[in-house]
């Protein structure tokens, strides 16, 4: 072999070598790119798994008439908007009471059947009066309704409690329309009750987006905002074990605004006062 023949091999051979050890490291390259992303793919969809929301009613007996009721306000519109307890999905239902009125401001959000509300959870939790700001966790726990520290504490226990599966749906609903709402409800895998309770199904209509500019009485001078003012609330059946479904239809005030009405459905025991289980959505797109 001449040398010019041997170099021109060699250099041959040489290229055949490069080309080999280069595919060879994109395809180990290829291998650990893949296992990186289906690891990572493993961890978002545990990480969504871990992040699953437990519906938590909160529920703020309130009053525009009462001084120290504002920050419990914020407080409910607070965990509305941002939902800072892990785990769970506050669904707020602000209640007016009307036992504050004759203080010289007339809460226009008020009503006599909602400070009865507030009277069953008095007598469930073995007190003998009722007060402003109240905040209620799944119907178990109470306190005054600015305490942020108790109210993330009761949220998280209750959001680890076993809930029933609560799937509310509702036919195509528009805003320009004055037609009823209708709603399909269907209640599976309800945990079990306190011995000789059964579980009443509550459905309340909401609005969010309100306020009030207060010219009397102890918050007068003041512009209040609201969450999750309780509209209407309504008895729909109840049950005790098994399965429920049924629909009904919802004809809101024309002085609501439908864009920021909800309506929510909440199951809770009728003596105990335990709320089970919850689901909440929009009313109108």
């Amino acid at each position: 072999m001449t040398r010019k023949l041997f170099v021109v091999a060699f250099l041959a051979a040489l290229a055949v070598a490069t080309a080999v050890a280069f595919a060879a490291m994109r395809a180990q390259r290829r291998q650990k790119s893949d296992a990186h992303a289906s690891s990572t793919g493993a961890s978002e969809s545990d990480s969504g798994a871990a992040h699953a929301r437990v519906p938590v009613v909160v529920e703020l007996f309130t009053s525009e008439g009462c001084s120290s009721c504002p920050p419990a306000d914020a407080l409910l519109a607070r965990m509305d908007e941002k939902q800072p307890v892990e785990g769970a999905e506050v669904i707020a239902l602000a209640q007016h009471v009307d036992y504050w009125n004759y203080l010289g401001w007339s809460d226009p959000y008020s009503s006599h059947e909602l400070s009865e509300r507030q009277g069953a959870y008095a007598r469930a939790f073995g007190r003998d009066g009722v007060y402003t700001p109240q905040m209620v966790v799944d119907g178990r726990a109470e306190f005054p309704g600015g305490s942020s520290d108790r109210a993330f504490e009761a949220i998280a226990k209750a959001a680890r409690e076993p809930k029933a599966e609560v799937l509310l749906t509702r036919a195509d609903a528009r805003t320009k329309t004055d037609a009823p709402v209708r709603l399909s409800l269907r209640v599976e895998k309800l945990p079990k009750l306190s011995d000789g309770d059964a579980a009443e199904v509550m459905l309340a209509i909401t609005e969010g987006e309100l306020s009030s500019d207060v010219s009397r009485g102890e918050n007068s001078g003041r512009k209040l905002k609201h969450v999750g003012v309780v509209r209407s609330l309504a008895k729909l059946g109840e049950l005790s074990a098994g399965a429920f479904s049924t629909e009904t239809s919802v004809t809101p005030d024309k002085a609501w605004r439908r864009e920021n009405l909800r309506a929510v459905v909440f199951l809770q025991e009728r003596a105990g006062r335990r709320v089970v289980g919850a689901s909440s959505i929009k009313l109108f797109d």
